[in-house]
């Protein structure tokens, strides 16, 4: 095998060499072997006039060789244009041999050219076909055994593409239509679903590769349910939408997505709908940069608005999205006008002179901190960038006249135990309030859960947790979420917008909330390891039982270990908070029915608040949201940074008897800056 190896790394000009040589023996031998097998003796061997053909025959076989590219192709690939060569060459051959039989008149007999045409075609390809034999057994010997599930066309297209690969080789097929079980493609066998286990086992199968890719997502969760347990890694070809589209190529493998685990096939979107507030129109994104932010502005400009304008804090992710829609631009050869501009959302003057410079006429509000730990411990930043922020773009669209304005809201902003969903809810209650006090702008909010890799998101942190052995960290075993995909989170947000009538809330049917303990195990045996369940001190704990067990480690095997809970965080989310809700002209958007406050009401509250963030009072800032209609019901003791360095004292509120009047917090002396009217003018 070594010397094969060997062979077959030499330079091109060698390997050239060595065939004319090897070639020239095998016409000699088998022009010898039909002439014995004719004469039945090797007496014609003491005839000299009888090679006198081989002179002649060699340099003409050799050069119609050269000539129909016989030496050009690779031994490892030979496919039917080398047979063709061959067996053209090989006629030539026999055709001299016979040619020069009859003009020198050699004593050989008329049959022997046709008895040396078939043994040449054996000799000459044979031994090539023998060396490519051998070469792809030695490839095999290090390449990856994979079963392939799905024996379509997509599954035959992929075995021609890994037998050309050097890393993986495929030894059957698995599918559950029964007409194909028992049956071969490409050589290989197709079993049954049920012997697969039988089958890692007896042919050391070391990875699965899905080869369905116009199956839905329902059905591939199905699949990948069932190869769970197995724990082989477990890899897929792309979607057929993204090899139609160019986005991937057929053989470009990838590990099994998230989506595919949740099961949850996206609707079309209604086109209507999809561009109801942006085709022709000048529409901004606030938090562009965002994971939410930065796929409406995708999905905006394939709807072909105006203009967009994109308006984010941070320099480095206003430039990422920048960069990206200017990729996508050009590749999709799209004409939209992209504008992009630094700035806080707290800056009211700045965003009321984008939208009148730009005469802007739907806003996708989309800015917010959304980490809840992150809040919890700089609340006082969270609240005036939440609630604030959002107070200060609703304002400037009323001012300037803007049509539409959609707040991106979150599930947390239900009955929240933080303060980024207490935040969110506020900033709900202000939106609700400027619809219910005018009629220039159209405002509407749109809630759903968790999205899949977004910032912050579990699921990027448990890949990297995987790729580095483990642990993986889940803060509770009982924890669930709502989850999305990002795109469809867009469209969602998109198709609602174009809904509204005024101070709607709209709520994205998230599908079944997700066990992110299961969604741990999912991944983790997708990778071909096995897990072990631990406590946040490193003692083991089966899954389920409640036993404690030695902590060992094995190798191939991932610790999952329970943290606890996060300050601010709960196990489940809500997406209502009354547990009513209507359905619209969308399967996946409905409308709630939410309490609200006039803006009579909510300005107090909103000026009291914003006193208590600008002086960093973590104790009245908590007291405030417990005691606004929010609630808001805190979990854990304040844990702001600032608040605890400068000496205070970490506590629970508990919500007063009373609801929230302006009285109540009448003390508080900071000036603040909240309007004290809701309706303006339009400038434009």
């Amino acid at each position: 095998m070594f010397a094969i190896k060997k062979l077959f790394g030499l330079t091109r000009r060698r390997k050239q060499v060595i065939q004319l040589f090897v070639d020239t023996f095998l016409i000699v031998v088998s022009f010898l072997l039909a002439m014995l097998l004719r004469l039945g003796s090797l007496t014609f061997l003491s005839d000299d006039s009888v090679w006198l053909a081989l002179p002649v025959m060699i340099p003409v076989s050799l050069f119609i060789f050269m000539r129909l590219g016989f030496y050009r192709s690779i031994v490892r690939y030979m496919g039917v244009t080398a047979l063709q060569a061959l067996s053209a060459g090989v006629l030539c051959s026999a055709l001299t041999l016979y040619i020069v039989s009859m003009v020198l008149n050699l004593p050989v007999p008329r049959s022997v050219p046709f008895i040396y045409t078939m043994l040449a075609f054996i000799t000459i390809g044979g031994v090539r076909l023998a060396l490519r034999l051998m070469y792809q057994r030695g490839q095999q010997l290090q390449k990856t055994r994979v079963l392939i599930y799905g024996a379509g066309a997509a599954g035959h297209q992929l075995v021609v593409s890994l037998r050309n690969g050097r890393d993986y080789e495929p030894i059957g097929f698995v599918d559950y239509d029964p007409l194909l079980q028992g049956t071969f493609v490409q050589g290989l066998r197709v079993y049954s679903p049920a012997s697969t286990p039988k089958l890692i086992e007896y042919f050391g199968v070391e990875k699965f590769l899905l080869a369905i890719p116009e199956a839905t997502r329902a059905r591939r969760q199905e699949i990948i349910k069932s190869i769970g347990p197995l724990s082989i890694p477990v890899q897929t070809i792309p979607d057929m939408d993204d090899i139609v589209s160019g986005k991937a190529k057929f053989n470009e493998l990838h590990d099994v997505r998230i989506e595919d685990l949740l099961g949850r096939d996206p609707v079309p979107p209604d086109p209507t709908l999809m561009g109801a507030n942006i085709t022709h129109k000048s529409v901004m994104v606030t938090g562009a940069g965002g994971s939410i932010g930065s796929e409406l502005c995708r999905q905006i400009i394939r709807l072909l608005p105006k203009r967009l304008i994109i308006v984010d804090s941070s320099e480095y992710s206003l430039y990422r999205i920048d960069q990206d829609l200017a990729r996508l631009i050009e590749c999709e050869n799209l004409d939209v006008d992209i504008k992009p501009a630094l700035a806080s959302v707290r800056n009211g003057d700045v965003i009321s002179r984008l939208i009148r410079t730009f005469e802007i006429d739907t806003i996708y509000h989309a800015a917010a901190y959304k980490h809840v730990p992150l809040v919890e411990f700089n609340p006082a930043e969270g609240v005036l960038n939440n609630v604030f922020g959002t107070m200060e773009v609703a304002k400037a669209a009323v001012k300037e006249g803007v049509e539409s304005f959609v707040l991106v809201s979150t599930d947390k902003a239900v009955r929240p135990t933080n303060v980024m969903g207490a935040s969110k809810r506020i900033a709900e209650l202000v939106c609700q309030a400027y619809a219910a006090e005018q009629t220039i702008t159209r405002f509407s909010m749109v809630r759903f859960g968790n999205v899949l890799g977004s910032s912050g998101s579990v699921v990027p942190l448990f890949l990297k947790q995987i790729e580095k052995g483990g642990p993986i960290t889940v803060t509770h075993p009982d924890i669930t979420r709502y989850f999305m995909t990002i795109p469809e989170a867009a469209q969602l947000v998109i198709q609602a917008s174009g809904m509204a009538t005024g101070g709607d809330v709209f709520v994205l049917d998230m599908g079944k909330p997700v066990k992110i303990v299961e969604l741990a195990t999912s991944m983790v045996k997708l990778s071909g390891l096995s897990y072990r369940f631990v406590s946040a001190s490193g003692d083991g704990k089966k899954a389920g039982d409640g036993k404690i067990e030695e902590p060992v480690d094995k190798k191939g095997e991932i610790t999952i270990c329970f943290t606890g809970l996060r300050p601010g965080e709960k196990l489940y989310e809500e997406l209502l908070a009354t547990g009513s809700a209507k359905k619209t002209r969308h399967p996946r958007i409905m409308t709630a029915s939410e309490d609200c406050l006039p803006w009579i009401e909510l300005e107090p509250l909103l000026t009291h608040l914003e006193a208590a963030c600008k002086s960093q009072n973590a104790i009245k800032i908590r007291e405030i949201l417990i005691d606004a209609p929010a609630a808001y019901q805190p979990q854990s003791g304040i844990v702001d940074h600032l608040w605890l360095a400068a000496g205070g004292i970490p506590h629970v509120v508990t919500k007063s008897p009373t609801p929230f009047r302006s009285e109540s917090t009448a003390d508080y002396s900071v000036t603040s800056s909240v309007s004290q009217t809701v309706v303006g003018t339009s400038q434009r």
